[in-house]
């Protein structure tokens, strides 16, 4: 019952970034306004909500799947990219590059600082 409700939590969040995208007409994804009004909820609760917690641990093994529909939809507008392959080589490399500078602080900010000593004391681990 718990991840049916976290799903639900994680629709309605999504449903709420439709709603405030259309209404204000802004140039965002629904899916991502959604996930921006999820976290500053999250901001504001000042704890996870449980729920939210187990649907989303599990939708991460699904994540490969979830991006796929917008990697093919790429092949369909392929000729829109004539001329400009230097950008969107540019523009991917960067973006891969700070997503994984990004994930690489966020390991440092928040991994709990004995796991971090211990692996340094062994290296094998």
């Amino acid at each position: 019952m718990k991840l049916l409700r976290g799903f639900l939590w994680l629709l309605g969040f999504q449903l709420l970034g439709h709603v405030v995208v259309e209404l204000l007409s802004l140039p965002v994804s629904h899916a991502m306004a959604g996930l921006l009004l999820l976290l500053a909820w999250l901001l504001v609760k000042r704890r996870l909500n449980e729920s939210v917690a187990t649907a989303s641990q599990a939708l991460i093994p699904l994540l490969a799947m979830l991006i796929m529909p917008g990697v093919v939809g790429v092949f369909f507008v392929i000729d829109e990219f004539a001329g400009h392959w230097t950008a969107v080589m540019v523009a991917l490399a960067v973006g891969t590059f700070l997503s994984v500078l990004t994930t690489l602080w966020l390991m440092w900010r928040f991994m709990p600082r004995e796991a971090a000593n211990m692996d340094e004391r062994n290296p094998r681990a």
